[in-house]
């Protein structure tokens, strides 16, 4: 049953997803690459886990970060992707009321606990290259749980704040969601209710949350470039640019679509575009991280042949 009526109040308890397209041949096509998509993020990612996990080339806060990340990228990717896949077999995917809350909440936790993560990374290459004598005492380990905890507590606030606001909202029978997922714009859209104060309350928390992060992440660099600008030796300044590009990349490729979702007006985009950038950002972007990260870091990649040696030749 879609809705329920309550005196005048129709109540809705579940939602239809439209979903990417209607085209059957496309539903095919899609279906299979975001399948391939989601094993390889699946794999990738855990393969990485287990990797820094039992590596002792890996036994370093970068990599301490990435192992989070990567456990990030799979519950983020998790939250979505299977539904989306579903989405291509049914004729109609409906997601119930408090399912929708729980995708909503989940993809809100996750999507900002990956902002900290880049952010404390940002932070562990500022103490490596600019101030070398004190990495070990400002990057111990107590330091890199206590940073790890703050992502989690960031995202555990922001998602607590959707889950709420999407709880105040009302809805008095249109439940056709124009998305993939149970996302925060769409489902304003279907309200009947006054969302001016929830979407307010809801974005400034967003802000203050990835505007942290962005200036942890701009000002670290900045005293990186400045470091390595101070650097005589051509071989020392490769180096430390060698081991910011990894992460450079992951920070462009996150900070860059979710810019174009959530900064950028509305009126400069189609509700089409929107779930095309999303896609890439809650399905490709996990799958990509750890491919930035293995093909660019030489520890990994070593720390990848011992263990691919040892169980051939054990």
């Amino acid at each position: 049953m879609d809705f329920l009526v309550d005196g005048n109040q129709t109540t809705v308890t579940e939602f239809i997803l439209l979903g990417l397209t209607h085209d059957p041949v496309l539903q095919v096509v899609l279906f299979i690459i975001i399948l391939c998509i989601y094993l390889v993020t699946v794999s990738g990612n855990l393969c990485t886990i287990l990797l820094i996990k039992f590596s002792s080339l890996v036994h370093h806060p970068m990599y301490y970060f990435l192992s989070h990340l990567a456990f990030t990228d799979v519950v983020f990717s998790s939250s979505v992707t299977p539904n989306m896949l579903v989405n291509f077999l049914v004729q109609q995917n409906t997601i119930s009321y408090h399912g929708c809350a729980i995708q909503l909440g989940a993809t809100a936790i996750f999507g900002v606990v990956e902002f900290f993560l880049l952010a404390s990374m940002a932070y562990d290459r500022f103490m490596a290259i600019c101030n070398p004598l004190l990495y070990s005492i400002k990057m111990s380990t107590q330091v890199c749980v206590q940073l790890v905890m703050v992502a989690y507590v960031a995202g555990l606030l922001n998602g607590c704040t959707f889950t709420v606001c999407f709880y105040l909202l009302l809805f008095c029978g249109p439940n056709r969601i124009n998305h993939f997922s149970c996302d925060f714009a769409p489902l304003v859209e279907l309200s009947c209710s006054d969302v001016s104060v929830l979407t307010l309350v809801a974005s400034s928390i967003v802000f203050i949350l990835i505007l942290s992060t962005v200036l942890v992440i701009v000002f670290s660099y900045m005293y990186i470039l400045i470091t390595i600008l101070k650097m005589r030796s051509t071989e020392g300044r490769h180096k430390a640019f060698s081991t910011c590009t990894s992460h450079l990349s992951a920070v462009t490729l996150y900070y860059g679509t979710t810019t174009f979702i959530y900064v950028l007006p509305k009126s400069m985009y189609s509700t089409d575009q929107n779930k095309v950038i999303s896609v890439f950002y809650m399905v490709v972007i996990p799958m990509l991280n750890p491919l930035i990260y293995t093909l660019r870091n030489k520890d990994i990649k070593e720390a990848l042949k011992r263990q691919i040696g040892r169980k051939i030749f054990s």
